[in-house]
């Protein structure tokens, strides 16, 4: 049987409320309803869908409740993780949205597969990766880095 989907990602949050602000303010999540779970947190998405679960780092029982932290884990950082990505519209909302909340972002674009990406860290530094399919006229951004033209790596 195949995975039909990506169901979400956790994020042990430093400050959940600020987290919580990050996504919903820069990406338009909104709270969605959350099982009563023994741990405060969030889930946000859209619609009927959970993209995101957060909840407190450092909280007592915590290598009961996230199986997936090992003792000693970072805090300021993905780990193994370089970043999560997420289909998105409107290249320039975005782009005025994170300068209006003073995020640190940068974009990238990729002309020969019609694809625009833009790059913003959320409060606990994981890189969160919009991805703006089908697009034919590229924003012509300073900050726009052209990925058809970095060199190439070989294995």
């Amino acid at each position: 049987m195949p995975i039909t989907d990506l169901n979400h990602y956790f994020i042990r949050a430093n400050d959940l409320e600020a987290t919580k602000r990050f996504y919903c303010e820069a990406l338009s999540l909104e709270e969605m309803p959350r099982p009563q779970v023994p741990f405060p947190g969030y889930w946000l998405g859209r619609g009927d869908k959970v993209w995101v679960h957060m909840g407190p780092h450092g909280i007592p029982n915590h290598e009961l409740y996230y199986p997936g932290s090992p003792p000693g884990v970072a805090t300021d950082q993905a780990g193994v993780v370089d970043h999560i990505a997420f289909g998105a519209a409107n290249p320039d909302e975005f782009r005025a949205r994170l300068v209006k909340m003073k995020c640190e972002w940068w974009s990238r674009k990729l002309p020969s597969f019609n694809l625009f990406q833009i790059f913003v860290r959320d409060p606990d530094g994981l890189t969160i990766e919009l991805n703006f399919f089908n697009v034919t006229q590229m924003p012509e951004w300073d900050e726009t880095m052209n990925y058809d033209e970095m060199p190439r790596a070989t294995a």
